[in-house]
């Protein structure tokens, strides 16, 4: 069950709304203007902006997410959005079933002279602070945020963040599928500059949830809600090509006009009406990794992110395809969403449903009638966009023209129904930037 993290800062969003805007596939004349400089920057002080986050849930059933860990640190490498000259970092325990201890938490910059990425420059490493104390605990259901220190970040400039466990955690809350490696080392090595302490390499980040910047002329935050899709499966593992960081390389590359952060809070295997551990379609068997329904996500993954003013939805393929969810369903939660970050001044842009003819779990999943469904979705998304702000069409980016139930081969990392690494790129190049930069 996901606690709800309200207490965030919410006083950067914005309280007018745009009119309401609709996009096809192709970037509109307005957001190509934004990429070209044809405006002035506004003049604006120094704003708490999201640079990166995570959907965390409750660890698993089984493994190291369920057991945790006991006098050890984690090294978790973070791929930032824009940048700044303050950082500050939260950490988050609400799948957990007791207090958490850190002993140490520093950030660091990595070092790219060496092949190790669990390398930091020695002399970029800062001891993260809690209320003025090295050490905290992280309540149980609670996040825990540090004290601001002064570390200024390029836009998409990667970072280390590493913490020490002095005692046991036990059950974790982490993000199952990083595509991206973070490293376990025994006792207090969080501060180490070298990797020689982290002897075991995993594929997840645990109780690491969002990384803040204090920064000039900020635009607030977009916050990319879905699935796998904007996860990062079926992209390169760690190239940080996921289709949301495609975004933020996009935004860092607008000459005029303010550029919010960008955070990610795609999660594998989300589904807009059903809990994680809910058995799918495929002999799928579910598991608490993949979160709860999305309107439980909205407190904790959206309503509460630092200066968040635009959404990104794109959730429904998960449910068409492991439990066979009419349209009527999908549709009215997509809705609810939208009216819920509405009433909040949010702005929406509301995305197609991608192909997936061909997915394969233990057997097949897709069949006409999961097809007839997701090209109904569709077609209320497309003759109903006046609802939501804009449109980002994913199914005609992905879709192949001679089989539209099917991922277009140059795009297919051969699973399917995810974008490779082209076509992630294609999806970040298709979204609106007039509704983003100010």
């Amino acid at each position: 069950m996901t606690i709800p993290r309200g207490w965030r800062s919410r006083s950067l969003i914005a309280t007018g709304l745009l009119g309401a805007v609709v996009s096809t596939v192709l970037v509109a004349s307005s957001g190509e203007a934004a990429e070209q400089g044809d405006r002035p920057r506004a003049q604006s002080s120094a704003e708490w902006t999201g640079t990166w986050a995570a959907a965390v849930t409750r660890g698993n059933a089984a493994g190291l997410s369920l057991t945790g860990f006991n006098n050890q640190s984690l090294r978790m490498l973070v791929h930032t959005s824009v940048g700044g000259a303050k950082i500050r970092i939260r950490l988050s325990n609400i799948g957990g079933e007791k207090g958490v201890d850190v002993g140490r938490a520093t950030v660091a910059k990595p070092n790219t002279a060496t092949p190790q990425l669990s390398d930091v420059e020695a002399g970029s490493v800062r001891e993260l602070r809690f209320n003025g104390s090295p050490t905290a605990t992280i309540h149980q259901g609670a996040e825990l945020l540090s004290d601001p220190i002064d570390m200024r970040l390029h836009d998409e400039q990667d970072i280390v963040v590493s913490v020490y466990f002095p005692s046991a955690t036990g059950l974790t809350t982490w993000h199952q599928t990083a595509m991206q490696n973070s490293f376990l080392g025994a006792g207090d090595v969080a501060a180490a500059a070298g990797s020689e302490g982290y002897t075991t390499t995993l594929n997840n980040k645990f109780f690491l949830s969002g990384v803040d910047v204090l920064r000039e002329d900020s635009a607030g935050t977009v916050g990319v809600l879905a699935d796998s899709l904007a996860d990062g499966h079926g992209t390169t593992f760690n190239a940080n090509l996921r289709w949301p960081d495609q975004l933020a390389d996009r935004l860092s590359k607008v000459k005029y006009g303010d550029v919010p952060g960008v955070l990610n809070f795609g999660l594998g295997g989300s589904r807009l009406n059903h809990e994680g551990p809910e058995p799918g379609d495929g002999q799928f068997p579910g598991n608490f990794a993949l979160g709860p329904n999305a309107l439980a996500r909205m407190n904790g993954d959206v309503f509460s992110e630092t200066g968040l003013r635009t959404v990104i939805l794109d959730l429904g393929i998960n449910d068409i395809w492991m439990n066979g969810e009419p349209a009527d369903k999908i549709i009215d939660s997509l809705r609810q969403i939208n009216q819920q970050a509405r009433e909040r001044g949010i702005k929406v842009i509301i995305a197609t449903l991608g192909p997936f003819n061909g997915l394969t779990v233990v057997g097949s999943v897709w069949s006409p009638e999961k097809e007839a469904t997701r090209n109904a979705v569709n077609a209320y998304i497309r003759g109903h966009s006046g609802e939501f702000d804009a449109l980002l069409d994913v199914d005609k980016i992905l879709r192949d023209p001679a089989d539209p139930s099917k991922v277009r081969a140059e795009f297919d990392p051969g699973d399917h129904i995810h974008p490779n690494d082209a076509g992630s790129k294609a999806i970040a190049d298709a979204v609106p930037l007039s509704l983003l930069v100010r």
